[in-house]
């Protein structure tokens, strides 16, 4: 069963230098419809302006991944990392028993576009943690390259859950597939073009639920990229 998430119909904040579209209930906006799936509990795409970000702001148990689209996002934290993250990179930050940090467009003429992901972990209170790495973006074209999972490998950063998360590059007319283990679900969110997964088209910005499916195949209707979560 695929059920979707329309681009159109997430939530939204918009201020005078944040432009933020909600998939679950986030901030201001709720719907009691849209907390989250399985342990997916946000996701944001974020549009900056140059120069503005998130002044520090503290977080707690949860797992923090940031994926750039475009231009360069600074962090900084209370555990005195400094870093930046570009397109081609994942981010994961883990706010375990508390942790501050800033997030800041890194440049002063271009926006950053990127997305802003939550996974509730499996324990509470860990220790706080930060982590980088590089995609392997050779694998990406035209298959699943890994991002996030439950022990780090392959490049991708870990997520202290049982979720791992991956990402395709295609060209139009490229399909993709994975199998989904019994008793596991799946969630996609198109970053870029459109695709049709499992018969269901969706577009940019849209997103879909996927439970009681063995395998899940993508045809790329434009050129495109996606995020495929695996979830317990």
């Amino acid at each position: 069963m695929i059920t979707p998430r329309k681009s159109a119909d997430r939530g939204r904040t918009k201020i005078d230098w944040l432009d933020s579209r909600h998939t679950f209930s986030f901030g201001d906006y709720y719907d009691p419809a849209q907390m989250g799936f399985r342990t997916l509990r946000v996701i944001n795409e974020d549009r900056v302006r140059p120069g503005a970000g998130f002044p520090t702001h503290g977080h707690r148990d949860m797992e923090i991944i940031t994926y750039i689209l475009e231009g360069a996002l600074v962090h900084k934290d209370s555990l005195g990392t400094g870093s930046i993250i570009r397109p081609g990179e994942a981010q994961r930050m883990s706010a375990g028993a508390g942790i501050t940090h800033s997030e800041f467009n890194h440049s002063k003429t271009e926006p950053v576009h990127f997305l802003q992901i939550w996974i509730t972990p499996s324990t509470r209170g860990i220790a706080p943690g930060y982590e980088q790495k590089t995609i392997d973006d050779a694998k990406a074209h035209g298959g699943f390259a890994p991002v996030g999972s439950p022990n780090g490998g392959d490049r991708s950063v870990r997520i202290h859950q049982d979720a791992a998360l991956s990402v395709a590059k295609l060209e139009r007319g490229q399909t993709v597939a994975t199998n989904l283990k019994k008793g596991r679900h799946g969630f996609v969110q198109v970053a870029r073009g459109a695709v049709t997964v499992n018969g269901t088209a969706l577009a940019e910005g849209d997103g879909a639920t996927i439970s009681d499916e063995e395998k899940v195949t993508m045809v790329a209707n434009s050129p495109a990229e996606v995020l495929f979560f695996d979830l317990a």
